[in-house]
């Protein structure tokens, strides 16, 4: 997909390097990924922005299709303790929401971002959306609205594969849809 001028210098200012823009219709929404959330994930039914407290499967793809455009963020993160990743993740998701702000502010109101893993904003997260401490704030990851990443990125032409043990580099992925 083209890119979409004017949000490039508002990408710049980011300093997000490695992104690509998207057709939304080039996500890859699967029910697998909800059940590999639902048994696999620690977050599934603990925190408030991960399933079950996400749409259905259905209606995430009805909500992606709302969207002609989006991005995918690419990131390379060493390996790092539970500790420095959950650190990182937090700072990751920050950005990502001010950028989503500023988007937003540069006239696109539907800007909506969908975090590299699990919210990480606050130490301990609520288990319902209602209790949330940072709502404004707190965003679903991408697996938690069915995306499947790996099938997505792939598509898309990065390169991902599953990691064989802790010392080796992560490939995260973040996504904003623009419109």
């Amino acid at each position: 997909m083209e890119p979409h001028p004017p949000l490039e210098p508002v990408l710049q200012r980011h300093a997000f390097a490695d992104f690509r823009w998207l057709d939304p219709a080039d996500l890859v929404v699967a029910e697998w990924v909800r059940m590999k959330c639902r048994f696999g994930c620690p977050h599934y039914g603990r925190a408030a922005a991960c399933p079950p407290n996400t749409p259905q499967v259905e209606a995430c793809r009805r909500f992606f299709a709302e969207y002609a455009h989006g991005l995918i963020v690419h990131f390379e993160v060493p390996p790092l303790s539970d500790e420095a990743r959950h650190a990182w993740s937090a700072r990751t998701n920050r950005a990502l929401v001010d950028l989503e702000r500023d988007v937003f502010l540069a006239g696109f109101p539907r800007a909506f971002a969908l975090f590299t893993d699990a919210c990480h904003l606050c130490e301990t997260c609520a288990p319902e959306r209602t209790a949330c401490k940072e709502p404004a704030l707190a965003r679903p990851s991408a697996t938690g609205m069915a995306v499947d990443v790996f099938g997505t990125a792939r598509r898309l032409g990065y390169s991902i594969e599953v990691l064989t043990g802790p010392s080796s580099p992560a490939n995260y992925f973040a996504f904003l849809m623009v419109d």
